[in-house]
């Protein structure tokens, strides 16, 4: 089996993603809700936990595996298997990539192979004006797409930073959120369009993207 991703754990309140959109299931345990989207399991787990993206779990890693970390981003082994995807109003489908933010890209990089995962392409690109690298990882469904300074070497742990999903119509999806959206554009992704949430106006405190299908599909 190879590593995929089996759930992402976001400190934020079911209300928020409910405004976005988000179908949310009250079926995560104890003060947990979760959103089934594709084949991965969003877990809402409240704000007493703090901010953002505060952790996941793989799934494909053996069972005996003493793995707590990736590169400082929580981590937990699951052997849970993917759950049947819901509808959601707002027309996400899937989970297309998740961004991992990385002070230092060798060692993110590396933490990232020693899971049994290879680099599948990089790109180099500029954001503020500065210089940055974008290296994708693909984990069954979902890309990770870490991205930092080119040779640099910073401190503090690799952070899980935001996500971009899939919607099955795009002008669909930009209707219905409205004003709290960013006008469609075109993606860097050839043939594909691209929206971004204000996601804070939802109660959200993850950076939120929808993108348009691959062409053909």
């Amino acid at each position: 089996m190879s590593v995929g991703v089996e759930s992402l754990h976001i400190a934020d309140p079911a209300e928020a993603w409910a405004r976005a959109g988000f179908s949310v299931d009250p079926d995560g345990g104890p003060d947990v809700d979760v959103c089934r989207v594709g084949g991965v399991r969003v877990r809402l787990v409240g704000r007493t936990r703090g901010t953002g993206i505060i952790g996941w779990a793989l799934r494909g890693l053996p069972s005996e595996s003493r793995l707590h970390d990736v590169d400082g981003i929580p981590t937990a082994i699951s052997q849970a298997d993917a759950p049947a995807p819901a509808a959601h109003p707002n027309g996400v489908i899937a989970i297309d990539h998740v961004v991992v933010l990385s002070p230092d890209l060798h060692r993110t990089v590396g933490a990232l192979v020693s899971l049994g995962v290879e680099p599948r392409r990089e790109r180099d690109t500029e954001l503020g004006g500065r210089p940055i690298r974008q290296i994708f990882f693909r984990f069954a469904e979902v890309v990770i797409e870490v991205v930092g300074t080119p040779g640099t070497a910073g401190t503090g742990p690799a952070t899980l930073w935001g996500i971009t999903y899939v919607v099955a119509d795009i002008d669909a999806t930009a209707a219905l959120l409205g004003q709290r959206t960013t006008p469609v554009k075109q993606a860097v992704q050839p043939g594909r369009r691209i929206t971004t949430l204000r996601h804070h106006d939802f109660g959200m405190s993850v950076r939120t993207a929808m993108i348009s299908p691959e062409p053909g599909r």
